[in-house]
């Protein structure tokens, strides 16, 4: 089996050793030309994923051709906001029938696409898939246990997949919801800032709880209007994906809302991590969705508040906290 995995941050690195070490001609594609002669001299991505070698058989390369042109199975880890370039890029060199799978997490601003879509979009010969779970990168390079999960239509793309992204400590279960398991993937960016933000200020594990499951409530609310299945959510990548994102350090959405909390300014937290949040897109392009469609969010609606109009944070807390009682399930409770 051929792979290319086309994005070298931490979590296209982490795919590109796993699918190597399962015997996979791999090609991990890297964009910038320091970072490539980087890795090439020192077997590592010591700008993403210090610490951690590259396996044997990951070929580091920033030629598409080469590295899409035969390969019967692509990932593409890219952020959001290059990945419709990205795909636009492959779609010259991607054979027909071949497996193009979204490992990205995120929305795209100007129309509410998911990964998914574009790559059906811009690569209309491959067949499509997408990576989702709670995937912290460097907990898997680390060699921890962990789960994730691949949703196709195609049963054929989710067994490849479960064949070779499986290791004795790397689980990956199947499912045919790709856009539950994508949006959930992308949903959970925005909290994961909220509850940076919550475990910075100190509020206790009982107003974190809260937190989390009156996010989850928010986010099977706006499933429901976007007519996706809310039941997945329930799975590994809606509340497993969750719960990993927001009470780990390595999450970069966490770490965000910790700055953000300490007092910085959205410019400064993100100048000061260097790292890409997509939880501050997906926020924006949510609290627009929202908006248009009337769905009830209050905690993205009190984080874009912050965020993007620079309101006090204890004061919408307090806002948050003396609102209108709502019910607690509502799939039990009239909405």
């Amino acid at each position: 089996m051929r792979v290319a995995v086309v994005g070298a941050g931490n979590f296209g690195t982490v795919i590109a050793n796993i699918v190597a070490r399962n015997g996979c001609e791999t090609y991990l594609v890297v964009r910038n030309q320091n970072q490539l002669e980087d890795m090439l001299r020192d077997r590592e991505n010591k700008r993403y994923l210090p610490g951690y070698k590259l396996a044997d058989d990951v070929r580091p390369t920033a030629d598409l051709q080469l590295a899409a042109g035969e390969s019967e199975l692509l990932f593409i880890t890219v952020p959001s906001t290059s990945f419709r370039q990205a795909a636009k890029a492959l779609r010259p060199y991607v054979k027909p029938s071949a497996f193009v799978i979204s490992g990205t997490k995120g929305v795209e601003a100007t129309n509410f696409r998911l990964m998914s879509q574009i790559v059906a979009d811009e690569i209309p010969q491959g067949i499509v898939g997408v990576l989702s779970g709670p995937n912290l990168a460097e907990e898997i390079a680390a060699g921890l246990f962990a789960g994730t999960v691949i949703a196709s239509k195609d049963p054929k793309l989710v067994a490849t997949v479960q064949e070779y992204l499986q290791s004795s400590r790397f689980r990956v279960y199947g499912n045919s919801d790709v856009y539950g398991v994508e949006l959930g993937g992308a949903l959970k960016n925005i909290y994961a800032i909220i509850c940076g933000m919550a475990t910075t200020l100190q509020v206790g594990q009982n107003a974190l709880a809260m937190v989390m499951t009156r996010s989850l409530a928010e986010m099977n609310r706006f499933a429901k209007r976007m007519d996706a299945n809310a039941i997945t959510f329930l799975g590994l990548a809606g509340v497993g994906d969750l719960i990993a994102t927001c009470s780990s350090e390595h999450s970069r959405n966490f770490q965000l809302g910790r700055e953000i909390a300490r007092g910085l300014t959205l410019d400064e937290a993100q100048t000061k991590l260097g790292k890409l949040a997509e939880g501050v897109n997906t926020l924006q392009v949510v609290f627009d969705k929202k908006e248009e469609l009337g769905v009830y969010m209050p905690l993205v609606d009190g984080l874009y508040r912050v965020l993007f109009r620079n309101e006090n944070m204890l004061s919408v807390i307090g806002e948050l906290m003396t609102s209108v009682q709502q019910p607690d399930v509502e799939s039990i409770s009239a909405v």
